[in-house]
């Protein structure tokens, strides 16, 4: 049984999908970008403070289903540009235990949403 997942402190779907489908104890969530959820505006004043935001709004994502960044198993990170990759690994790995931190995978892509520079999804499990 899928159940849809849905907070207002995260930024609304802009297409056809949701913020995030729980499937029994298994969260997975669509790709998060630097928008505040409170004005849809993106927060693209440095590449740190982006995938900041990013990851508030996945902990907004995470907490509605009742979930933690220690219930996260997997993460997938896409970036526009592989230079900025150290940066935002500083700021994602502030967010985990190094010890008991999620698999992961890190793409450099040709363009993302909204000419963005990082999303990430998620999958986590209670």
């Amino acid at each position: 049984m899928k159940k849809i997942i849905f907070t207002e402190k995260a930024p609304a779907p802009i297409g056809p999908y949701n913020q995030a489908v729980l499937v029994d104890n298994t969260l997975y969530t669509s790709g998060q970008i630097a928008l505040n959820p409170e004005t849809m505006e993106l927060v693209l004043d440095d590449i740190k403070t982006e995938t900041h935001q990013v990851m508030q709004n996945m902990k907004a994502v995470l907490e509605a289903a009742n979930m933690t960044f220690e219930n996260v198993v997997k993460t997938t990170i896409f970036i526009m540009n592989m230079n900025d990759f150290a940066t935002i690994n500083e700021a994602y790995a502030s967010y985990f235990d190094e010890k008991t931190a999620p698999a992961r995978e890190t793409v450099q892509v040709a363009c993302l949403p909204k000419n963005v520079n990082v999303e990430i999804s998620m999958i986590a499990v209670k």
